[in-house]
């Protein structure tokens, strides 16, 4: 009998077991059984996707704490191998082999000098279908008698451990454990009426009627789910399912209310599936897997490498004098202090892939024939043409549109011929057909009404429903500020919580992005409509945790006219216990990529974020918005490792121009690594960033006031002298004799000649510019740093009532 890399049959049943074989195994044939990354194989039912029992093993995938350099990505669908470095320039890499067919084949050597050995391991559990309780697990050698007084589950699991030594480098480059449930491959011929979509980035599941399209269940199991399998004929088969995107899948789910279930040719062509690579973390390793995404999804492009990996000891390999190595095959390789500080280290974003190209290592001998098993996690070609990539699409957007004309509608009214073109939960309506966006967890935004006001309508997934309740909480507790979104109600039905705010025009990102379309904003007024609007949420020891342009929304025009910038999205948003400044990080690391504090990502004991992540947050949103869409840490890629590194460049900035000294100045303070050294949002507030020319006109003469009766005592380098001599002594003179070293005398100049300026000859008016935008431009452009220079010098005089509209009060 050939071996097929599964274990075999257990052996029959005694005689006095015989009586037992007649009676059908009827409750075994009404369960699914969906076996996730965490090493879970779930018994649910076939109707309704609940879960009946679990029987808890290791995980898929086992591989040490850190990876080696080059790093290896296992598939856990079926044992794929992909390499990251070393000599493939490519980035990633597929490897032409799986883990059972190296550990197979072992001991065995590839034409990149790498020596494999591995070990295979099998096991039966013995199951009751009942509960799922464990009776026995039969393994080479064992002698257990099984004799059940009920139908049992023989349930066969194999375990692939393979090491590998490379004997250029004489080091242990890898070594892991890839675990598999013994199934043949699904047979096409079978007639199993149901199809499943999985999520490659989460443990959802939606289950859908091939003949159909009808989503007849869908379920979140908690960990990405590697198979699914049918029990017949005494054990498990494999079920037919397919891998998307977390995004594509929700998309596809819970965004076409409105389409005709008979659309399939418009339908069809707005959900074309592209196949890509997800790359995706699992406790402290790295795993790929194949998956499709729709157009809405970004791709990570070929060769572009960017999350942490990094290198194992070599202690558990012998080198022995002759040149011979001895490798055991071990998932618990030990690593001294210091191996995660390792130079060798590469950087993988967690995300979709571009498909990688096939690695040209090859094997120095065939692998033994009939040893390759196809699985059912394939992705279909790329060509529209193929009729299975057609199926897939065509099952998918079925059952997109059938489950929300099917379920969705059952809990709420529908208007329009009952295409939900309308819905009506409650006090709230909105058209299903009108999004105006989506988040992350399947949320939708749609246009509605409450109360006959014209809202938007947040539509938030059941697994959601504690943030949705944290959301509406601090929404009313703040949303008393005209910066922050408004509240106004809400409902839920059986499957959703529809949360109804204020409705809005655009998005920050969106102003940016087409600033043409809102010519008559103003983007300094934006941003410090923006910190008015944070500094009320830290006033009420709220922070929002997730800051970045597209979570700050323009309003509709008032009657007057007036746009308000709107912080929005509270659904990462933290409250801070009274008598505490910190939040911990037990829940997960909040925040979007790019935009996320470097202190919340630090693995250091004891961390505990501040406020002060969302000043960061808002400096790279000023940075956005001054720079007309540049970020301080480069481009979307790279911009979370240069935010660890510190690694930030303001090439926008002109170091000749005043309003860049000052912008520069904040921004630097707000992006600083370092949390206790950036200002609090009211100190943000009073930056000169903010000023208009008539304050700083105002600030420059009160400061003259002040230290012409008594100067403040600062060293006299940095108060007395001037940083950019632009202005000689020669055009001062003109005016009046004055030093040109002379801070003092330069800020005297300005408040005399402001003080006299309609006594002043015609053209010296025209010279300065009028009052007071041309006279302080014509200063500030010639001393670009006068203004900064000027504020920090006076700081120290900042709790004197004369300076109160200038500074933070040191009380505050």
């Amino acid at each position: 009998m050939p071996d097929t890399g599964h274990p075999a049959a257990p052996a029959p049943l005694t005689h006095s077991c015989l009586s037992h074989q007649a009676s059908a195994v009827t409750l075994p044939e009404s369960l699914l059984f969906v076996s996730t990354l965490d090493g879970s194989l779930h018994a649910v039912s076939k109707q309704s996707g609940d879960i009946k029992w679990t029987l808890r093993e290791d995980p898929v995938i086992q591989v040490p704490v850190y990876l080696t350099e080059p790093g290896f990505l296992p598939d856990p669908n079926d044992g794929s191998l992909y390499i990251l470095g070393g000599k493939h320039k490519e980035g990633l890499v597929k490897l032409p082999f799986t883990i059972p067919e190296l550990v197979q084949s072992a001991p065995c050597r590839s034409s990149d000098g790498i020596l494999y050995t591995g070990r295979k391991q099998d096991v039966w559990f013995v199951v009751d279908p009942e509960t799922g309780e464990k009776q026995a697990s039969l393994t080479t050698g064992s002698s257990e008698s099984i004799c059940p007084n009920s139908p049992l589950l023989y349930i066969g699991r194999t375990g692939y451990m393979v090491t590998m030594f490379d004997t250029k480098t004489q080091e242990l480059r890898w070594n892991a454990t890839y675990n598999d449930y013994s199934a043949p491959a699904y047979d096409e011929k079978q007639d199993y009426k149901m199809a499943h979509l999985v999520s490659s980035g989460d443990g959802l599941v939606v289950t859908v009627d091939r003949e159909t399209g009808d989503v007849l269940w869908s379920q979140n199991y908690g960990s990405p789910v590697v198979g699914v399998y049918l029990y017949a004929g005494d054990s498990l088969r494999h079920a037919p399912h397919l891998s998307l995107a977390v995004e594509t899948l929700r998309f596809l789910t819970f965004s076409s209310a409105s389409e005709q279930a008979d659309s399939y040719s418009s339908l069809n062509a707005q959900t074309q599936l592209v196949p890509t690579l997800y790359v995706g973390k699992m406790d402290s390793h790295l795993y790929a897997s194949t998956s499709l995404v729709h157009h809405g999804v970004s791709l990570v492009p070929r060769g572009v490498t960017l999350a942490r990996i990094e290198g194992p000891a070599t202690e558990e390999v012998t080198v022995r004098e002759r040149g011979e190595c001895e490798i055991t095959p071990s998932t618990d390789v030990r690593y001294p202090a210091g191996s995660t500080t390792s130079s060798k280290n590469h950087w993988l974003l967690i995300g979709h892939h571009e498909l990688p190209p096939l690695a040209h290592t090859t094997m120095l001998r065939d692998f033994p024939g009939g040893l390759r098993r196809f699985g059912d996690a394939v992705i279909p070609p790329q060509k529209p043409s193929s009729s299975s990539s057609y199926y897939n699409q065509r099952y998918v957007s079925t059952a997109t549109v059938h489950f929300l004309s099917s379920k969705s509608c059952q809990n709420c009214k529908v208007i329009s011929g009952g295409e939900c073109e309308e819905v009506h939960v409650g006090k709230i309506s909105f058209s299903s057909s009108d999004v105006l966006g989506h988040g992350t967890a399947g949320t939708f935004v749609f246009r509605g009404k409450f109360d006959g006001r014209h809202v938007a309508v947040k539509r938030i997934l059941p697994e959601c429903f504690e943030v949705a309740e944290r959301e509406v909480q601090l929404l009313r507790e703040s949303d008393t500020h005209p910066n922050v979104i408004r509240y106004f109600c809400t409902e839920r039905d059986r499957l959703f919580t529809y949360i109804a705010i204020e409705l809005c025009t655009a998005t920050l990102q969106q102003y940016v992005e087409n600033p043409s379309a809102f010519p008559d904003l103003n983007p300094i007024c934006l941003l410090e409509q923006t910190m008015c609007g944070l500094s009320h949420l830290h006033s009420l020891n709220i922070v929002h945790r997730d800051l970045k342009p597209r979570n700050i929304l323009l309003s509709g025009p008032s009657a007057a006219g007036r746009v308000r910038a709107l912080i929005s999205d509270f659904g990462l948003c933290k409250k801070i216990k009274d008598g505490r400044c910190s939040f911990s990080l037990r829940s997960g690391i909040p925040g979007t990529e790019g935009w996320i504090a470097p202190e919340v990502l630090r693995d250091t004991p004891g961390n505990k974020p501040t406020a002060a992540v969302d000043v960061f947050s808002a400096g790279c949103v000023f940075y956005f918005v001054v720079s007309r869409g540049q970020h301080p840490f480069g481009d979307a890629l790279r911009r979370q490792v240069n935010i660890l590194s510190g690694e930030y460049a303001l090439a926008h900035f002109i170091e000749e121009m005043n309003n860049d000294v000052i912008a520069r100045d904040l921004i630097e303070q707000m992006i600083s690594p370092d949390p206790e050294a950036r200002p609090s949002t009211a100190c943000v507030l009073k930056h000169p960033f903010f000023w208009s020319p008539e304050k700083q006109l105002l600030f420059f003469q009160d400061v003259s006031d002040r230290i012409e009766k008594s100067p403040p005592t600062v060293p006299s380098r940095t108060f007395t002298q001037v940083l950019i001599a632009c202005l000689s002594r020669t055009d001062l003179r003109r005016f009046r004799t004055y030093k040109g070293n002379s801070v003092r005398d330069l800020l005297r100049a300005m408040r005399n000649k402001k003080h006299h300026y309609h006594e002043l000859p015609r053209e010296v008016q025209e010279t300065l510019g009028e009052l007071p935008e041309g006279f302080v431009s014509y200063f500030t452009c010639r001393f670009p740093r006068l203004l900064m220079h000027t504020h920090t010098a006076l700081e120290e005089c900042a709790h004197e009532r004369l300076f109160h509209p200038y500074y933070l009060s040191p009380s505050t």
